[in-house]
């Protein structure tokens, strides 16, 4: 494909997600109507589409309109690329702008310039005060890949060498020690070797961070209540170098744990139903997402105050439900993937202010200026 038809194909798709299908559906759905599309030009387009996501009302600001092909133009227009390189009809490009779109566009502002919906702005600034618009403007661009070293299969120098040797650069974050960032060969880490023998995970600097932040030692009951794929089991189950019990409320969502736990060396037991105590208690919670935006943007044009309010009820049943199954003493972590107050301060405060047997012990706010996602983290401590 031509750089020109690349385009063409991401505007289509984008047609696709505006009117209601979800990204990776539509993406597959294209790759599989266009087998003539090779591994780059599948990269390519992927890269067209998750960067109009992530700018999805600056780009149609500058491009005049909602279609995909006026923001493909938009997109063009923000990266200062004359679109007429590309815009020209041959082949398979996208045919040539008219006098109309030549006169379309103007240029963003307030929250459309910071690509957030107009109902989130006050909220985000709220929470965020004088980083609202900076970190804004990080989720904007694609995120820095990350990856995890398993301290149970390697140390950071020997996982480096094994990717080296595959053409994957990479260099340590400082956010934990465990966290490598790719500076070239992202694309080849899950075919590594150092990947499909244990020694790295993909997972953010972020979400390493945090369980690097939790109160942990060998020999403790720990249990991760909302596991999801099992990224912070693993992660906690190779700093203690000892089991984790991980759960669920969609068990589906660990259906890829055993193997992961096993690539690793890392000992996880997926509870149905866990009884405790525990000595700590993860509570990785469903949220709006928004720290991750970068990397799932698609969701900040998903989310709506009605759902946001939903999710804040769900995380205080679960802040309840997990609360009943740390022993005297012990520890409930609670995280979330967001930068909204009511997810987390609020949602910390709410929970003290009803069970007064806890008490706050640490609160941490990643933000995605520090390099990773937006993640929060508060461990509250149960009075024995």
């Amino acid at each position: 494909m031509t750089p020109a038809a690349r385009i063409a194909a991401a505007a289509g798709i984008l047609d696709e997600i505006a009117g209601g299908r979800a990204a990776e559906q539509a993406l597959l759905r294209w790759a599989r109507a266009s087998r003539f599309a090779g591994s780059k030009d599948r990269a390519a387009v992927r890269d067209h589409v998750f960067d109009a996501l992530r700018r999805w009302r600056s780009a149609a600001a500058l491009g005049g309109g909602e279609s995909g092909r006026a923001r493909m133009l938009g997109l063009l227009r923000q990266a200062g690329t004359d679109p007429d390189t590309l815009f020209t009809g041959a082949g398979h490009a996208p045919a040539p702008l008219s006098v109309a779109e030549r006169a379309a566009g103007s240029v963003p502002e307030g929250a459309e310039a910071l690509d957030l919906p107009d109902w989130l702005w006050p909220l985000w600034s709220a929470s965020l005060g004088e980083e609202a618009a900076q970190a804004a403007e990080e989720l904007r661009h694609r995120a820095p890949v990350f990856l995890r070293v398993n301290s149970l299969r390697a140390t950071c120098d020997s996982a480096r060498a094994a990717l080296a040797e595959e053409g994957i650069a990479t260099r340590p974050h400082p956010l934990a020690e465990t966290a490598l960032e790719v500076t070239e060969g992202a694309r080849g880490v899950a075919r590594s070797r150092a990947f499909t023998e244990g020694l790295v995970e993909l997972q953010d600097a972020a979400s390493q961070a945090v369980v690097a932040a939790l109160p942990l030692a060998p020999g403790m009951r720990l249990l991760d209540y909302c596991a999801g794929g099992g990224g912070k089991a693993l992660a906690m189950a190779a700093r203690i170098a000892g089991p984790v019990a991980a759960h669920d409320a969609n068990p589906a969502r660990m259906s890829d744990l055993p193997a992961r736990a096993a690539r690793a060396g890392a000992e996880i037991s997926r509870i149905a139903d866990p009884k405790g105590p525990y000595d700590l208690v993860l509570c990785d919670a469903p949220c709006s997402g928004s720290g991750s935006w970068r990397r799932a943007p698609e969701g900040k044009w998903r989310l709506t105050e009605a759902g946001l309010d939903d999710l804040c009820r769900t995380q205080a049943q679960i802040l309840t439900a997990a609360a009943a199954l740390v022993a005297p003493g012990g520890t409930l972590a609670y995280a979330t993937c967001s930068m909204l107050t009511p997810e987390n301060g609020a949602q910390v405060a709410d929970f003290l202010a009803g069970h007064p047997g806890w008490t706050l012990g640490s609160e941490h706010q990643f933000l995605p200026r520090d390099g990773g996602d937006g993640f929060y983290l508060a461990c509250l401590t149960r009075r024995g």
